[in-house]
């Protein structure tokens, strides 16, 4: 039943941008009617997902197919319906979103060509999740993978959206490539290419697996230094589609490292230490480039990064504690970075649909150039505070439980035997992590809700239309109810602990009962508190109804203007000097010049160390190499007979000198 009810799931949604196509000459009606299909296909996708997760049995379905090697095999166990959940359910909002955000009525063909691979992208993530064989899997993987290139490439007239495109494109291939060596290595060694097999093959835990899964799950994942497509990508695509990229898509690199090292029974200690060294780098490195940004979207894109690091690191500790046999290790770190999959996802999502609406209502993004939005758009302000508050891991919302998982794993760490003890040391990382969010978060909210305009655009802003408020609000209710009854999902994430390392996490029901329980206090005490500083914050206002009011941050000036306000830039450069070390900053000064200076300038950028530092001057270089290269030869015949002879000595040496 679960099963089938997905699979209807997929199949709808998958379908959902036909029924746009179908009714494409009444464009509200078909832009409704898709978004009606979508979501109709969610419902019963995670109707199904909660199925699984609630206790019923893993169904699986098995039939020939002519690819060799190739199977119609699809499973449903626990450990995927965790994360079918995000897979149906940020596109079911995204796409109500999408109705007033991009309406099929103003953007015509546009519109047309993202509903309809906005249905498939959702098909394909979900039959990548029940796929149990892997050339299904590689199948639905690179149907994922060309749909959020062309969901990437919506506005592509762009030239930073053909741009980001490319990058992702190129990236998404590298990464399909390791994986295919990935899967050929599994299935030679098993003898076949459903996952059963190679479950039960007793398959060696060698370090060219790891290597060829973390390369080809890290870069659809983002972790650091694979991250370098990401910032780009989810900056120039729709907001509703940055949702799904980030809250979804790069979820399927880490449900690929969780279903591959689930075909071992004892992993090597040095898996889960390296995957938790890459995740606290990813996670550290990730907020400290968010607090550099001056896009809003790149801002968030960046934190998507922080966030894969911080899910890394719970599979990182779940590895260790299988490597050593601690069963309460494997539960609280499992258990943490899936929740966080799920609560990264909604208020990812949350957060990308309100810079979605920020930009909508002012037609920029750049943090400069906002402020004062609180005013104009009081609602958009509160939903997104809210997703602040909850990735920032602040109680009472859903990103502390998650994150405190993750921190008690740690600790429990240390009394864990020799090198594995060193796992302990995510625990600081984390509060760094956890600390500079805050403060990027301050930044944000800060210089685009508070204060004043600092611009026209700013100054004309208005409220979202409900349609994209609807979605928002109901991500935010769910941020809240995790994050005030965690003790809810322990039994599912018990389960899917179960459906990827049986019996280990069987055996550790009250180490979880205990670390829900202190989440839940915690989050209740803030909630508590919370909800005392709000009645005396309203008994306050309430006292001083008709005081005169002044301008945010006047700081004493009679006159005021916007120009006197802090700027995302300026709060942030104290922290940002700490890691000038991995920044390589571009500033352009236009200084002032004589007594009575008329104009003065300063612009400053961060680019991508990895991608615009590292990557394109050594591909540019590479090109102009070839370039020479091509030249020689070209239509001369003494350039080609020296070619041929510097091969030639280059053969005969590596013969005489290695060989």
């Amino acid at each position: 039943m679960s099963l089938a009810l997905v699979l209807a799931g997929l199949v709808l949604a998958s379908c959902s941008g036909g029924a746009a196509l179908a009714l494409r000459r009444a464009p509200a009606l078909a832009q409704r009617a898709a978004c009606a299909v979508l979501v109709a296909g969610a419902a019963l996708g995670i109707a199904g997902a909660a199925l699984a997760l609630g206790g019923a049995a893993p169904a699986g379905l098995h039939a020939r197919w002519s690819v060799p090697g190739g199977a119609l095999a699809v499973r449903l166990d626990a450990l995927g319906a965790v994360f079918l959940l995000p897979v149906f359910g940020i596109p079911a909002a995204g796409s109500v979103y999408g109705l007033a955000y991009f309406a099929q009525a103003r953007r015509g063909a546009q519109a047309l060509r993202l509903q309809g691979f906005y249905g498939l992208v959702t098909g394909a993530m979900a039959l990548v999740v029940l796929a149990a064989n892997a050339m299904l899997f590689l199948a639905a993987w690179e149907v994922m993978a060309l749909c959020g290139f062309l969901l990437v490439l919506t506005e592509q007239e762009k030239p930073e959206v053909q741009r980001a495109g490319f990058v992702y494109l190129a990236a998404t291939h590298v990464g399909t490539l390791a994986l295919f060596a990935l899967f050929a290595l599994l299935g030679s060694a098993a003898g076949s290419f459903d996952f059963a097999r190679m479950a039960g093959a007793g398959l060696p835990a060698t370090w060219g697996v790891f290597a060829l899964a973390l390369l080809g799950f890290g870069l659809k994942a983002g972790l650091m230094p694979l991250h370098f497509w990401l910032p780009g990508a989810h900056a120039a695509a729709p907001s509703h589609v940055s949702a799904l990229l980030s809250g979804v898509l790069l979820k399927t690199g880490l449900y690929g490292i969780l279903r591959v090292t689930g075909f071992f029974a004892a992993p090597p200690l040095g898996w889960g230490l390296a995957l938790l060294a890459v995740g606290a780098a990813s996670a550290v490195l990730g907020v400290a480039f968010a607090l550099a940004q001056h896009d809003l979207k790149r801002l968030l894109a960046y934190h998507s990064v922080e966030n894969v690091g911080i899910i890394a690191m719970g599979i990182g500790l779940a590895l260790v504690g299988r490597a050593v046999g601690d069963p309460a290790l494997v539960l609280l770190g499992f258990a943490g970075g899936a929740l966080h999959v799920v609560n990264h996802a909604l208020f990812k999502a949350l957060l990308f649909l309100g810079a979605g609406a920020v930009d909508h209502a002012c037609g920029t993004r750049e943090l400069d150039r906002l402020g004062g939005l609180a005013r104009a758009m009081p609602l958009t302000a509160a939903l997104f505070l809210l997703g602040a508050v909850a990735i920032s891991a602040l109680p009472p919302l859903n990103g502390f439980v998650s994150e405190w998982l993750v921190y008690l794993g740690a600790l429990r760490a240390l009394s864990a035997p020799s090198l594995a003890a060193w796992a302990a040391l995510a625990a600081p990382a984390l509060a760094l992590v956890g600390g500079l969010a805050a403060a990027c978060f301050a930044k944000v909210f800060g210089t685009v809700f508070l204060g004043t305009p600092r611009s026209d655009q700013g100054a004309r802003a208005h409220e979202a239309a409900r349609a994209m408020l609807a979605p928002m609000a109901g991500l935010a209710a769910c941020c809240v109810l995790i994050g005030l009854f965690p003790g809810l999902l322990l039994p599912a994430l018990r389960r899917a602990a179960s459906a990827w390392a049986p019996p280990a996490a069987g055996l550790a029901a009250g180490a979880a009962r205990s670390a829900v329980d202190s989440a839940s206090a915690l989050t209740g005490c803030a909630a508590v508190l919370l909800a005392a500083a709000g009645l005396l914050a309203a008994w306050r206002r309430r006292r001083a109804r008709g005081a005169p009011a002044a301008e945010t941050w006047g700081c004493g000036y009679t006159r005021p203007t916007a120009r006197m306000q802090y700027t995302g830039s300026s709060f942030a450069e104290m922290l940002t000097l700490r890691f000038g070390w991995a920044f390589f900053p571009r500033a352009r000064v236009e200084p002032p010049r004589g007594p009575f200076p008329r104009r003065a300038t300063f612009s400053s950028h961060v680019p991508d160390t990895v991608l615009d530092v590292a990557l394109l001057p050594l591909l540019a270089s590479a090109s102009w190499g070839a370039e020479r290269v091509r030249r020689l030869h070209r239509g001369q015949v003494q350039g080609q007979a020296l070619l041929v002879g510097l091969t030639l000595l280059a053969l005969l040496a590596w013969r005489f000198l290695w060989w």
